[in-house]
C-alpha cells in the first residue's frame, strides 16, 4: 500500500495537542481591522479547536498526525 501525502497547506495551519485534538487560527483578523472593536480582535487572535464536523476533513488532510 502507498504512503498518502500530508496536505502541505493543512500542516501549516493545523497544529495536534497532545489529546488529540486539533487547533486552528480564528477567521477574520487579517485585514480591514480598523472598523472591528478591540475585544472582538483581541478574541480572535485565540486558538480554536475544530469541531467534531470537521474532523473527517482535518482527518483527510493529516492523515498522520492523527
Amino acid at each position: 500500500m502507498p504512503k498518502v501525502k500530508t496536505k502541505s497547506g493543512a500542516k501549516k495551519r493545523f497544529k495536534v495537542t497532545g489529546t488529540g485534538k486539533v487547533k486552528r487560527k480564528r477567521a477574520y483578523k487579517n485585514h480591514i481591522l480598523t472598523k472591528k472593536e478591540t475585544k472582538q480582535k483581541r478574541r480572535l487572535g485565540n486558538k480554536a479547536v475544530v469541531k467534531a464536523e470537521d474532523m473527517n476533513n482535518v482527518k483527510f488532510m493529516l492523515p498522520y498526525a492523527l
